[in-house]
């Protein structure tokens, strides 16, 4: 069976699929790796590299293959070039991608959608949002010291005493925890608040001191947060602003699958920030952590520059693709047998990331949202 790594066509996307490390561990179960020329490009793998690791490297990889893995999702005309009971693998966020559903529905062939891992131990190392949050929370601090009109560290001098950067993480998730990480090595004081109780102790172990707030801990399923009411976002936000006021730089990281990002951080709290002060929401793209923030677009909110993220993983392209490729490249393997990919929907892991197969749509969010969108449109009636 052929496995196809596609270019990947989006402009802000730079990472790849799979990276020659990963090839030749397909290769050694039997399976055949084609390659668009130029897909590793930014991610500083070569063509001869994907060659040496026995790829084949085309511009025909896709024609009649079995398998597709992207980082993105295909386009209509690549899914129409695979075989007709093609399996594809790819990040796949489907409240944007209702017309790719239907197409794949409508043609038989299979999908996963590598944000839906389930989060349990056995899926670890297929874990793709986790992977990619690493990089994304790495990112994001970088991007507020680089941004901060003043130091991070602590330097003590002959002409006198620098004090260190106030650093704020809101969210202790895996992209928090790299951001609370990554600030402290840069020499910064770091708080960080997260709604669940678990997220104190890794906070603290990171050198960083963790914001109680008297108000219910928020656990939900697999390790995330469950969705708060807006009187208790409420409650948080007037707790959390003189916390805000303080810091020199905020990174904003929380998330709930499935759901817009939480509102963490209204205008005005940010409007209180000192001058010069930044502010780095990596939930730009679900609608945002903080109030007016726009997935790639800066503004300015009072004194505080005010960054929206925008796919900031793909920034990182070296190391988030072999993260991505091995995440992706474990995947496989699980269904793979005698250099033949057999899904076993029976399996856990299989079942909560399948979203199409043999012309239905499994997953039922998806399900629900294609029973709201029109015919012959992208989106469902909230979208509008």
């Amino acid at each position: 069976m052929r496995v196809a790594v596609p270019r990947e066509t989006r402009s802000d996307e730079r990472r790849v699929a799979l990276v020659p490390e990963a090839v030749s561990r397909l290769t050694k179960v039997g399976l055949e790796v084609a390659v668009e020329p130029g897909a590793g490009e930014h991610a500083r793998a070569s063509d001869d590299e994907y060659r040496d690791a026995g790829a084949t490297v085309a511009e025909e990889a896709l024609d009649g293959a079995n398998v597709l893995v992207s980082v993105q999702p295909p386009q209509g005309a690549q899914v129409e070039r695979l075989a007709s009971a093609a399996i594809i693998v790819t990040f796949l966020p489907t409240a944007n991608e209702l017309e790719l559903i239907r197409l794949l529905r409508d043609s038989g062939r299979t999908a996963f959608a590598m944000e839906l891992i389930p989060r349990i131990s056995r899926a670890q190392s297929m874990d793709a949002l986790s992977s990619q949050a690493l990089a994304a929370g790495y990112r994001a601090t970088l991007i507020a010291a680089e941004r901060l009109p003043r130091f991070f560290p602590l330097f003590m001098t002959a002409a006198g005493t620098v004090r260190p950067a106030a650093v704020l993480v809101l969210g202790a998730g895996v992209a928090g925890l790299q951001a609370v990480a990554t600030a402290r090595r840069l020499g910064a004081v770091v708080h960080a608040y997260d709604v669940r109780a678990a997220a104190a102790e890794e906070v603290r172990s990171l050198g960083a001191q963790f914001i109680q707030l008297e108000l219910p801990t928020l656990e939900g399923a697999g390790g995330y947060a469950r969705e708060m009411t807006e009187d208790r976002a409420n409650m948080q936000r007037e707790l959390l602003a003189p916390h805000v006021a303080d810091a020199d730089a905020l990174i904003t990281t929380a998330a709930v699958p499935g759901r817009p990002a939480p509102l963490l951080v209204t205008s005005d709290m940010v409007k209180r920030m000192k001058p010069g002060s930044v502010v780095v929401d990596l939930g730009a793209e679900q609608g945002g952590n903080v109030e007016g923030s726009r997935p790639g677009e800066e503004v300015t909110v009072g004194d505080a520059l005010l960054i929206g993220g925008r796919n900031l993983p793909s920034q990182l392209p070296v190391q988030a693709s072999q993260l991505y490729a091995a995440n992706v490249t474990n995947l496989l393997l699980l269904m793979t047998e005698e250099g033949t990919v057999r899904p076993d929907l029976e399996d856990e892991i299989l079942a909560g990331c399948c979203i199409t197969h043999a012309g239905e749509v499994r997953h039922e969010a998806t399900r629900e949202l294609l029973g709201a969108a029109p015919e012959g449109t992208g989106q469902g009636e909230e979208g509008r």
